[in-house]
């Protein structure tokens, strides 16, 4: 397997020729003693982390720090996104039963304060997976009561009853990602409906509003500014306490490509402007990912 912080698989065109990657994108590999030890565990329990499966740049720094963002439910996703690295097709079987408690038996051994758990589209499955996220969140409480739990979900096909199973569970923060604005949707992020997405949001903070609701937003695909302003504007207008934004990278050369690389300068205005728009945190960077300094995220929500 290639390095993820090569953010192209070894001998992959780059996406765009005439275009060189800018500085503001270059990532120092970091695989220290955490690093080493953290990726033995994973081995060690036949997990899965959407770090590796989506080449996330940030691995690095995240692993040498003792944190991963734990991915559930296969590595095989029902759906075929059109920026996403994460393998897609038909899963040979149902969700291991035993998921939840080897990924509290991984934060246990990692000694995590925060834990992210994110998982594949399971459209095979009645509840979309919904079951087996609530037990995760179950059995790392039971195995670190002073663990907080993130959960990155995906849309469950809008059915209502597979969100309140995870809301039920009490996450310390929900988080689902709209990902692009709704002009690009199609094309994008195939099987998923901007508006119904924007529905999870608000039915998650009607469900539970004391727990904060999170979603994040990739930059270089084709959006114009005002269509990045009038989605956050939506999002806002959900209740939704934590918005990220971050550029786009392909990952290999069957991708969606990079229309143009986001400056700093204009994801720091984002940030302005979100935070006038009443989040109560905004993370945006060229390098931001939607559990990059999680922890940070969810403190500055409930200040």
């Amino acid at each position: 397997m290639a390095s993820p912080f090569n953010i192209l698989p070894d001998g992959a065109a780059p996406p765009q020729a005439a275009q060189q990657r800018p500085p503001w994108l270059k990532v120092r590999f970091s695989g220290g003693q955490n690093f080493r030890a953290l990726d033995g565990i994973m081995r060690t329990l036949g997990l899965h982390t959407v770090c590796e499966s989506a080449r996330c740049p940030n691995m690095g720094e995240c692993w040498e720090h003792r944190t991963a963002t734990f991915m559930i439910l296969g590595d095989i996703c029902t759906r075929a996104c059109g920026f996403c690295a994460v393998p897609s097709g038909k899963p040979t079987g149902p969700p291991e039963e035993d998921e939840p408690d080897r990924v509290a038996e991984a934060v246990a051994r990692m000694g995590l304060r925060y834990a992210v758990v994110t998982s594949v589209n399971r459209d095979d499955q009645k509840d979309g997976g919904s079951a087996i996220f609530a037990r995760t969140i179950h059995e790392i409480r039971r195995r670190v009561p002073d663990c907080k739990v993130e959960v990155l979900i995906p849309d469950f096909r809008g059915d209502w009853n597979a969100l309140a199973t995870v809301m039920a569970a009490r996450p310390d923060v929900l988080n689902h990602n709209m990902e692009t604005v709704p002009r690009l949707y199609r094309r994008v992020r195939k099987g998923a409906v901007y508006e119904r997405s924007l529905e999870l949001l608000r039915r998650a903070r009607e469900m539970a509003p004391t727990v904060p609701t999170k979603t994040g937003m990739m930059l270089g695909l084709g959006e114009t500014r005002e269509e990045v302003i009038s989605a956050m504007e939506e999002i806002a207008a959900q209740g939704t306490h934590i918005l990220t934004l971050g550029q786009y990278m392909q990952p290999t050369r069957d991708h969606l490509p990079i229309e143009r690389y986001v400056h700093p300068d204009e994801f720091a205005g984002f940030k302005r402007l979100g935070e006038q728009m009443g989040f109560k945190h905004v993370e945006a960077g060229p390098l931001v990912r939607s559990s990059y300094h999680a922890f940070e995220q969810e403190e500055a929500a409930r200040t």
